[in-house]
């Protein structure tokens, strides 16, 4: 039901807008959340952040370091794309703003659903509605690893190192995560592994799981290799419900679905932790089209939805619950007409006219 009160800033959120299509996104992602927050009679204050390349021209590094407290500060945070990957080093002022608002503000579940949306087949030609719950923290990710310094590092010039970390804390607190969530859905819970190979690593991550699977006794609970694992999700994902599995494999893992589902330009991603959780694309920062009103908002869009949802159920504020649902809901209306969608997926629309129609969806 709407709410007939004349909204209020109820929430704050810290918009890091990034680089590349970033801004565009992000500003898109903006209409729409504020035009949800005051069909269903709440308020959203913007609280803007330098990070990225605009950040590194003004104070010498992509993420200057009162960014990280001021983003704790607030109710949640959005996250445009970063080009991180052309960051100069971190020395000289290069650090990758997912990566520390991550470890940062300890957001520990990257949760990414993959979903047929309503006039858009999958790849395999069958449905796919599945979600991969994957550690955010720690892994072979270079700067998730060590204390001190990177996990990779060069002994001599011709050998190159990695070092892999898994925690007992960290295993159990994402297993938790994703069987609380296969208790929402279809109560079935996928770990994705390679302990035939990584016995130690891996074989601790198993345990874990296992632990928290005995206390979830009404949730199905399977293993997969992580190589098989990416070979069902080409045959039959339906099979699949809730996927749990450590850093590197579910970030390779939920891009592969979600391009099956049709394409990372739909893809949501939600980081979130005990305290904050951040809304962030599953894609990349797209340069190539930059400034061209080219660029599909959805993902931004739909993440922004799941980061509404988040701190409504953790406000117990079903304001905000409704306007997630009927932002996703808008998002399904608007993909479902040919006329109504962006160029990438054969509409006509950019990316600015794009966000108006599903804003207007929301409004009726």
């Amino acid at each position: 039901m709407t709410r007939k009160t004349t909204p209020s800033t109820d929430l704050t959120v810290a918009v890091l807008a990034g680089d590349g299509i970033g801004p565009e996104i992000t500003a898109a992602t903006r209409k729409v959340l504020s035009v949800a927050a005051a069909k269903f009679g709440f308020g959203i204050g913007y609280n803007e952040l330098p990070a990225g390349f605009a950040a590194l021209k003004a104070h010498g590094t992509t993420f200057p370091q009162d960014t990280l407290a001021k983003a704790a500060e607030a109710d949640g945070i959005l996250l445009g794309p970063v080009s991180h990957n052309d960051y100069p080093p971190r020395e000289k002022g290069g650090i990758n703003p997912s990566g520390a608002l991550r470890i940062g503000l300890d957001l520990y579940a990257n949760i990414r659903p993959a979903h047929t949306r309503p006039g858009l087949l999958s790849m395999s030609g069958k449905r796919i509605d599945l979600v991969i719950v994957r550690e955010n923290t720690e892994g072979f990710y270079s700067d998730r690893s060590m204390y001190l310094g990177p996990g990779e590092f060069m002994p001599t010039p011709d050998i190159a190192l990695s070092v892999r970390k898994v925690t007992r804390e960290a295993s159990l607190r994402i297993a938790e995560t994703a069987f609380a969530l296969a208790r929402t859905r279809r109560k079935k819970v996928t770990a994705v592994h390679k302990a035939n190979v990584l016995r130690i690593s891996d074989g601790l991550f198993l345990e874990c799981v296992r632990k928290v699977a005995r206390d979830f006794q009404d949730v199905e609970y399977e293993e997969r290799l992580v190589d098989a694992m990416a070979a069902y999700l080409v045959r039959d994902p339906s099979e699949f419900d809730v996927v749990v599995t450590t850093n590197m494999f579910g970030d390779i893992l939920s891009d592969q679905a979600s391009e099956i589902a049709g394409g990372l330009g739909l893809a949501a991603s939600l980081n979130a932790g005990t305290d904050h959780a951040m809304a962030q694309a599953q894609h990349g920062s797209a340069p190539d089209i930059a400034g061209k009103d080219l660029a599909n908002p959805v993902s931004l869009i739909a993440s922004g939805a799941m980061l509404l949802n988040w701190i409504g159920m953790r406000k117990d504020d079903q304001r905000l619950v409704a306007a997630a649902a009927a932002i996703d809901l808008a998002i399904d209306t608007v993909l479902a007409n040919p006329d109504t969608r962006t160029r990438d997926l054969g509409g006509q629309l950019g990316t600015g006219a794009f966000s108006d129609r599903i804003a207007e969806v929301i409004q009726v």
